[in-house]
């Protein structure tokens, strides 16, 4: 596609205004205004093309600014699209994400054909257990209630009772008529929701699998006392897949889309944010005034997603981008999914 000097000059400005304040990546050059006239033609074009092909594109918070902010129809943590993608009635839904996440947009909506711009956008959660797993477990816990976290196949949805989020896990669990739970696959998020649930005097046995986020597992207590040493009236806010011993250290905890909204309430000199560094980068653009300290990690599998991949999967899918969820498993994920949108509390 050829676009006149004219409407690149403007989608460049456009991109330099949302993506000005964003720095939190170590290393990449500053998004001036040279940087937004370079991508400037690749975001016209794929969202061109979305406008051809009747697609949506749901971008999760933790992929790169560009795509956030140049392309996406809608972007939120995993909740959100989950909703996003229930609602959707196109033809089309691109996720830029991982690829559970192009599963659950496909489980949710089945009519439509469900991209992914790279299949290799795997998740050390999804990857750490098999719907095998879960039957073994449910085998060896046959009174337990079997609630997976979204961070999961659909395999391992179907296999499962209810999902949940970060941001519902305890309303749901605290919901559910059975003492005993057994969690998947979060190992770290398990041991912060046992805890959670007993300061709030539920009585749950919760039974997890061995999974961690490669991300979220890797923060510790030295570093927030570290930075906390430094930057005099800091809040610190972290995400329940890292360890009790950081989450215990915070001054809050939450899902992603809870995470925002503590920082957009809560003043304060300093902000540091114990997640992927995506987060980090759209706080710095829709929060400009809020002052943001080191400390985020990269996501390898997220970073997959590029302007250049959603490009040419616009252009011509290849196969392996096309997400195809079996119907029998993809009916009994629905049902695990459709009780966890039962169970949610209202917003």
């Amino acid at each position: 596609m050829h676009f006149p000097a004219a409407a690149i000059e403007t989608e460049a400005e456009r991109l330099f205004r949302a993506l000005l304040s964003v720095d939190c990546n170590p290393g990449a050059r500053p998004w001036d205004l040279g940087r937004c006239r370079e991508i400037a033609p690749l975001t016209l074009e794929i969202n061109a093309r979305k406008r051809e092909r009747g697609a949506v594109l749901l971008a999760h918070s933790y992929v790169e600014p560009e795509i956030t902010y140049g392309v996406a129809d809608h972007r939120g943590d995993s909740y959100f699209l989950s909703l996003r993608a229930r609602e959707a009635r196109t033809p089309e839904i691109v996720f830029a994400g991982v690829v559970f996440m192009a599963e659950t947009a496909k489980i949710l909506s089945p009519a439509a054909r469900v991209l992914v711009p790279d299949s290799a956008s795997g998740c050390s959660l999804a990857d750490s257990i098999t719907p095998e797993d879960v039957r073994r477990l449910r085998a060896a816990f046959p009174d337990a209630a079997v609630v997976c976290y979204i961070n999961s196949s659909a395999g391992v949805k179907a296999e499962s009772d209810v999902c949940v989020t970060s941001g519902n896990v305890h309303a749901i669990i605290a919901a559910l008529p059975e003492r005993r739970v057994i969690f998947v696959p979060d190992r770290l998020m398990g041991a912060n929701v046992r805890d959670e649930l007993r300061r709030q005097g539920v009585d749950k046995e919760i039974i997890t699998s061995d999974g961690t986020c490669l991300v979220h597992e890797q923060f510790t207590p030295a570093d927030i006392a570290a930075a906390r040493a430094q930057f005099p009236g800091l809040r610190v806010v972290v995400h329940p897949e890292c360890t009790p011993e950081v989450v215990a250290a915070a001054d809050f905890t939450g899902s992603t889309g809870a995470m925002m909204r503590y920082v957009r309430a809560t003043p304060a000199p300093y902000y540091l944010l114990l997640t992927e560094c995506g987060l980090v980068g759209r706080l710095q653009a829709e929060e400009p005034a809020r002052r943001f300290i080191g400390g985020c990690r990269l996501c390898p599998y997220m970073k997959l997603n590029s302007l250049e991949k959603l490009r040419d999967l616009l252009r011509a899918p290849r196969p392996d981008q096309i997400v195809e969820v079996p119907e029998d498993v993809r009916r009994r994920a629905a049902r695990c999914l459709d009780r966890m949108f039962e169970l949610s509390p209202a917003d």
